[in-house]
């Protein structure tokens, strides 16, 4: 038995939408073939925006889409990606498989993905093997206006009214992959680059630095106390993997013992924006700056027979359970975490949709962030979660992970059994509450959607009983549910 208790009268603030952000960058088939399969493809799209895709990307509600990297950010030179197609630059993809990228998908076609998704763009910008002119001008491009080089530009490409970019990153991942830098070089870098970050009209942008990637709360540090006050958000990299970076395990075929340990490293989420969190409250009581969690989700070893550089991996109901618990987790931060991405959207890592020629189908993870929907911009509910443990070994975990919002006098709670092979049963209380309904993802931990057969899915619950301010859910093992109060 769990109880869990909403307390309508304390909240950490609104939920941002952009906390249900996703992740997309050139590698493997998460942009070509993933959503972008050109106007001349036979798969049906709009101006090459592959129409399924984006379909199911809007019933998703995605709110933001990072782009174009990651790592491959820090070698990307967007004046390679506009003008005709033709002459754009080719080059190797050396971060990811080592394929030649072409380049026909650019800053215009991102931005037209984006207006069919009808989400915000957050573009990336290259620290690592660019520069301060070439950044800038980047910027000038997408938000400028009157008679510029770069507005010219933009317009005899086919676009003269500005993009209206508000999401920018300076660099990615920059004490790694984007530049081996260390946080006092790369302090100084974001402040010489944020200061040529020019507004152009009523376009201000979101300045966001690169942040640590997992624990090192000594980078956060170095980024807070220098330069602080020249930053919107900071960003935090984290992926649950199952067992090591050499030998992350399979997507599909796993023991008891892997199951709650990927549970359990997904839980870590608490803990580690907690210790940065912590870090940035010294420099920034006033919570102006946000936390940015702009790459996180589950990192296996990719699927028998694809490229190794392409990481692509299945999806199954421990990737949904994943989802839910670290989506809890976020909300329960709402007055820090500003946004969230969750690596990557298509095709890569733990995917929304995954497509194979004109086939597509919708992940278990996907209906995570259907379910979780109704938060988006809603005020974040207090919600105080009783529950026993289970697991294997060292490997326990809470039974029962929930999180509640409301908007305009309805609550929506959404709730998880963690449990592989229990059901939970679950009281909860919300003065005044009337009347119930829930709808739930559950399905045994392995199960996974394919192209020939998709058993996952979103169905209506059974009719949830209400007694004085009370109301009992039961979850099957393995289960995500959304439930409606009023």
């Amino acid at each position: 038995m769990a109880r869990i208790t909403l307390d309508p009268k304390r909240s950490l603030g609104t939920i941002d939408k952009n906390i249900y952000g996703h992740f997309s960058e050139h590698l493997g088939r998460c942009v070509y073939q993933g959503m972008y399969v050109g106007p001349e493809s036979q798969i049906p799209n709009v101006n090459g925006m592959r129409t399924d895709v984006v379909e199911a990307l809007k019933k998703a509600g995605v709110p933001v889409l990072r782009w174009p990297g990651g790592c491959f950010a820090d070698e990307y030179h967007w004046q390679d990606g506009i003008g005709p197609k033709e002459t754009r630059r080719r080059m190797v993809n050396s971060n990811w498989g080592g394929v030649v990228e072409d380049n026909s998908f650019g800053t215009h076609e991102f931005m037209e993905l984006c207006r069919q998704i009808g989400c915000e763009p957050y573009v990336c910008g290259n620290v690592g093997s660019g520069t301060v002119q070439e950044m800038s001008e980047w910027v000038e491009y997408l938000n400028g206006v009157g008679d510029s080089t770069m507005a010219r530009r933009r317009a005899e490409n086919g676009h003269p009214d500005p993009f209206h970019v508000k999401y920018f990153g300076v660099g990615n991942e920059s004490w790694g992959c984007g530049g081996q830098m260390r946080p006092e070089y790369y302090a100084d870098e974001y402040r010489r680059y944020a200061c040529f970050l020019r507004q152009y009209g009523d376009d201000k942008l979101f300045k966001i630095a690169c942040g640590p990637g997992t624990e090192d709360t000594a980078w956060t540090k170095v980024l807070m106390e220098r330069c602080g006050k020249l930053m919107d958000g900071l960003s935090l990299h984290y992926y649950t993997i199952c067992n090591n970076w050499q030998h992350k395990g399979s997507a599909t075929e796993f023991s008891t013992e892997e199951y709650y340990r990927t549970l359990s490293r997904a839980l870590y989420m608490d803990q580690m924006i907690r210790r940065h969190e912590n870090v940035m409250n010294v420099y920034d009581p006033e919570k102006r700056v946000g936390l940015v969690v702009d790459e996180w989700g589950t990192w296996f070893d990719v699927e028998p027979g694809t490229n190794p550089g392409f990481l692509y991996q299945q999806n199954t109901m421990r990737d949904a359970l994943v989802a839910s618990v670290t989506l809890d987790i976020f909300n329960g931060h709402c007055d820090r975490v500003v946004m969230a991405n969750l690596a990557q959207i298509v095709n890569v890592l733990q995917s929304l949709v995954l497509t194979d020629g004109a086939r597509m189908l919708l992940t278990p993870t996907f209906f995570v962030f259907c379910l979780y929907r109704a938060h988006q911009g809603a005020r974040q509910v207090e919600c105080q979660v009783e529950s026993q443990k289970g697991g294997t070994g060292d490997w326990q975990v809470p039974l029962v992970s929930a999180s509640a919002s409301e908007k305009e006098g309805v609550y929506t709670l959404t709730l998880s059994n963690l449990s592989m092979d229990a059901p939970a049963d679950v009281t909860v209380s919300l003065p005044g509450v009337s009347e119930a309904s829930g709808r739930i993802l559950s399905a045994e931990a392995h199960a996974y959607n394919s192209f020939d057969l998709s058993p996952v899915g979103i169905r209506d619950m059974e009719p949830l009983a209400v007694c004085d301010g009370e109301v009992r859910v039961t979850l099957p093992p393995c289960a995500v549910a959304a439930v409606t109060l009023k």
